[in-house]
């Protein structure tokens, strides 16, 4: 009887233990990082001088990071001097604390990229120069853990980037390398759960994708060379596909930035710098997937896609100055249309329409979906901050929250 009741105890354990980590997760490109936000009753057309303006903040740090929103707060990354920072604010805009979590990057473009993600009370993120850290909501660090330097990550050109994914009792990372090509992190403490052996490639910027197949889980993410998958349960390589091999073109430079998209059993895989997009269909067996088909025109370089009904939409890579809007057909790879818009930038989707923010002037549009031309129906421009606008628009409770360097504009989309 001792031992019937110690096995029940620790079923109910570890039943509480999961559900105590399988509240919403908060973080980039909004829920399960497809970039559609479960928002309704938002405007179809806006005043020529845009949404109304909420609120604004500074003051918080440089950076093209998005900020996070959650029920209470509100957190977005900066750099200020050499640290990285992270503020949290009240949802009109007041500033609740800031702390120091790591060393900023010292690469090309250093300000702040890596979004933080929220789950169970506790805030994760990765700094420029490597270190994995939790901090409380109250702004306490709990811990921290450089997994580039431990496992000898080789340094992108651009620094760390990542926007950590949290599955269960454990917090990801991808060092790449010759001694792991992912870890995983108990939540609680930082050490290490589990290892990915290594797959003899470099780390890059992609912010990884949980993927429910066949009843089972993986995580997915890129490496410079290939798309790969691990049992988050293990660590175990489930698939290895040889993406570089698919990009045969004249081009040869490469930042792997978009988080995968999925749907259905398929992956799609994107990247700037003229590479090719690539539909995948994963197995059940968990062999390497197969590509479905391939797509010349959608290259997005920063700015990610989405899938919205059974199109593709994003942006591409002519330039690294100059790009076009794309929609793609999301079954046959078939490209529906291209369209110049100021110049090439980020997408997200809300209440059945895209808002769209280009990267060099920081116009945003608001864009009626379809398969016959980009229809902007509105647009406006941010006209606070400084540098490029690469941080990805975000999208809470009737509100539009547009980042520009130190500057946050929240507009009003009811």
């Amino acid at each position: 009887m001792t031992y019937l009741r110690l096995k029940i105890a620790t079923a109910i354990l570890l039943i509480i233990t999961t559900a105590s980590y399988s509240q919403l997760h908060y973080g980039w490109r909004g829920p399960d990082r497809t970039g559609i936000y479960n928002e309704t009753g938002l405007l179809k057309t806006w005043p020529v001088a845009g949404p109304s303006l909420l609120w604004e903040a500074s003051e918080f740090g440089t950076g093209y990071s998005s900020p996070t929103v959650t029920d209470d707060v509100i957190y977005i990354t900066g750099r200020k001097g050499d640290d990285d920072v992270l503020t949290a604010l009240t949802q009109d805009g007041k500033k609740k604390w800031e702390v120091v979590y790591g060393k900023a990057s010292d690469s090309n473009y250093p300000d702040t990229r890596g979004n933080p993600t929220v789950t169970n009370g506790r805030i994760f993120l990765v700094s420029g120069m490597g270190d994995m850290v939790c901090i409380s909501k109250e702004g306490k660090l709990i811990w921290s853990n450089n997994y580039f330097k431990k496992y000898d990550g080789v340094t992108p050109d651009f620094g760390f980037s990542e926007s950590p994914v949290v599955i269960g009792n454990k917090v990801i990372g991808t060092p790449g390398g010759k001694k792991a090509a992912m870890v995983a992190l108990n939540v609680e403490n930082g050490n290490v759960l589990w290892e990915t052996p290594s797959i003899n490639d470099v780390t890059q910027y992609v912010n990884p994708l949980i993927v429910d197949f066949a009843g089972k889980k993986m995580i997915v993410t890129q490496s410079a060379n290939y798309v790969f998958a691990v049992d988050p349960n293990t660590g175990k390589l489930i698939w290895k596909f040889d993406y570089a091999a698919e990009n045969t073109g004249p081009e040869k430079r490469f930042a792997h930035i978009n988080t995968p998209l999925f749907r259905d059993g398929f992956l799609f895989i994107s990247s700037g710098y003229d590479k090719v997009a690539l539909k995948l269909k994963l197995k059940a067996d968990g062999s390497v997937p197969t590509v479905v088909w391939r797509n010349d025109d959608l290259d997005p370089c920063l700015g990610a896609s989405l899938l919205l009904g059974n199109f593709l939409y994003g942006s591409n890579w002519e330039t690294s100055s100059f790009g076009k809007w794309v929609c793609v057909d999301w079954n046959t790879g078939k490209t529906v249309w291209i369209t110049e818009w100021y110049n090439k930038g980020s997408v997200i989707a809300a209440d059945g329409m895209l808002y769209i923010y280009e990267e060099k002037s920081g116009h945003v549009g608001l864009v009626k979906p379809g398969k016959e031309k980009l229809d902007v129906v509105s647009e406006y421009k941010i006209l606070k901050g400084k540098g490029p606008f690469w941080a990805h628009p975000v999208i809470d409770k009737g509100r539009l929250f547009v980042r520009h360097g130190d500057y946050l504009g929240v507009f009003s989309l009811k």
